[in-house]
């Protein structure tokens, strides 16, 4: 009789929250269902992908977990090895800090693997901050860019938040873009001194959260808001 060939585990993309809140506020039951399921993940950081774990589904046994780091530090060698256990027949879960795997986030690179071994890729419904922030700030969703994190030299951002103005103008295109919380007060202020006065600015932070904050205006109009975004997670969306 010919050997019974092991089914291929597939790996799921799982989405998290955008902060402290209840999971299941946020997340479909789909999301605690496949936590339940799963005991191998890809995390960025592990500490906080087992209190999420613990979260979503307490009873669930932390022993039993087999977590694979992936950050900065990660070596890109190592990625192929996390993907082992799909071909033992384990399902693995990749888990970002905060919203959805592989947007803005280092499990694309374990994606990519994926695809190249041809193991079967199942994304998940959660939210994601770039969506949600797009979807509220009446600015063009038809053509958009995700643009990253701008220069941290203020000659080089300024240049750039002009290079993106006119894009904008030229393309009709919004453009999306991050920066690291406890810099979003400055990077507010660049926008308003460096971009023309018509220009719409949108600001979305705290998504999802109780203290959750979303405003689209002119760049002339946003020197009469009075908003600290001091380390709260924000997304930047310009259109001219």
């Amino acid at each position: 009789m010919a050997k019974e060939t092991l089914k291929q585990g597939k790996l799921y993309l799982i989405p998290t929250t955008l902060g402290e809140i209840p999971p299941l506020e946020v997340l479909p039951i789909s999301i605690k269902r496949a936590i339940e399921e799963i005991n191998h993940y890809v995390v960025e950081n592990e500490k906080t992908a087992r209190h999420f774990i613990k979260k979503i589904s307490p009873r669930k046994s932390q022993p039993s977990l087999h977590l694979f780091t992936l950050n900065k530090f990660t070596e890109a060698s190592e990625l192929p090895s996390f993907l082992a256990p799909c071909k033992e027949g384990h399902d693995i879960g990749i888990l970002s800090e905060a919203g959805c795997p592989g947007i803005a986030d280092p499990g694309a690179a374990v994606v990519k693997i994926a695809h190249e071994k041809n193991i079967q890729v199942v994304p998940l419904v959660g939210p994601s901050s770039i969506v949600l922030a797009l979807m509220a700030s009446g600015l063009n969703g038809q053509n958009f860019a995700f643009n990253g994190y701008l220069p941290i030299d203020s000659s080089d951002r300024r240049k750039e938040i002009k290079k993106l103005e006119r894009k904008s103008r030229e393309e009709n295109q919004s453009q999306i873009f991050i920066e690291t919380p406890y810099r979003n007060n400055k990077l507010l202020e660049d926008l308003q001194k460096t971009l023309a006065g018509n220009t719409k600015i949108c600001v979305a932070c705290d998504l999802t959260l109780p203290t959750e904050y979303i405003k689209t205006k002119n760049a002339s109009m946003w020197k009469n808001e009075k908003i600290d975004l001091h380390k709260r997670p924000a997304i930047f969306i310009i259109h001219a």
